[in-house]
């Protein structure tokens, strides 16, 4: 069912709260209200009350944690909308930033420094002047209207985010179904081959990918098809010592180099070619 209202607490806005709203702007473009819910907003299945109002019921719109016992796992207003959108997994997953967010909002600052094994400075020293003015101009708003800066800014947050997660996972799949782990003498490499349209970027998710599956430790060398150009690229994963691209770059089928060794372009499109190249590259 389509919302017509999303409805916050009102005063001091913090990420979870604001996020999740993002997300449901995004998806439903209806306004945003910031006040307390009544009754009524918690029993109307069209409007959404986020991180308020003592209760989490997903199928009457309504996501608040607060009520949750203290020694509930942490989630916040933002992961039971993700759980809502049912994106929550692959968010847990491919975005770092989210499970210290979920500590942070239900734990709070101290508890969450000392679980990331940092000073409690530290986080102070993470924000910038984007978090403090867009969650500043979010708290003093009553009401925010499609059209209007801050709402579409919000919303841009939400559809960049699950377009991010959208396509990144359709990413995943397509690497799963094609990718192939090669071993040559003591490491392993991935390789993806060359299937047309490319896209914007072909290599785009193979790190996600590597830790899917397990390999992202063992894998050290990525062969991906390169979207400038016929061949392929080949570069260290994680920086690993194990290749320097420099070896081959008077090659005459290598049209690029870093002068650092970690990447390089080849035009070569044989794989007995692509071997080769590695085998010279190798450390």
């Amino acid at each position: 069912m389509s919302l017509k209202l999303i409805l916050t607490h009102p005063g001091g806005a913090h990420k979870d709260e604001l996020l999740a709203c993002s997300l449901l702007a995004a998806v439903h473009r209806v306004p945003i209200v910031r006040r307390e819910p009544t009754a009524d907003d918690l029993a109307d299945v069209s409007t959404a009350v986020v991180d308020v109002g003592g209760e989490h019921a997903p199928e009457r719109h309504n996501f608040d944690h607060h009520q949750f016992p203290a020694d509930h796992p942490p989630v916040c207003a933002l992961s039971l909308v993700l759980q809502h959108l049912g994106v929550y997994e692959d968010a847990r997953q491919f975005c770092d930033w989210l499970e210290p967010a979920e500590w942070f909002d239900t734990r709070g600052p101290n508890v969450t420094a000392k679980w990331l094994g940092v000073n409690r400075e530290a986080m102070n020293k993470l924000n910038s002047p984007i978090d403090v003015t867009v969650l500043r101009r979010f708290a003093k708003a009553k009401r925010l209207e499609p059209g209007e800066p801050l709402w579409e800014i919000l919303c841009y947050i939400g559809e960049d985010l699950l377009g991010y997660l959208r396509e990144l996972r359709t990413r995943l799949d397509f690497i799963a179904q094609h990718a192939q782990i090669w071993s040559m003498d003591d490491h392993e490499l991935l390789f993806l081959p060359r299937i047309e349209p490319l896209g914007d970027e072909p290599s785009a998710g193979i790190g996600r990918y590597l830790e899917s599956i397990g390999k992202n430790e063992s894998v050290v060398a990525l062969i991906y098809p390169d979207r400038r150009g016929s061949g392929y690229g080949l570069a260290r994963h994680h920086d690993a010592p194990h290749y320097d691209f420099t070896r081959i770059e008077k090659e005459p089928d290598v049209h690029f180099a870093h002068a650092r060794g970690f990447v390089a372009k080849t035009s070569a499109t044989e794989m007995d070619r692509v071997r080769e190249l590695l085998a010279m590259a190798r450390v």
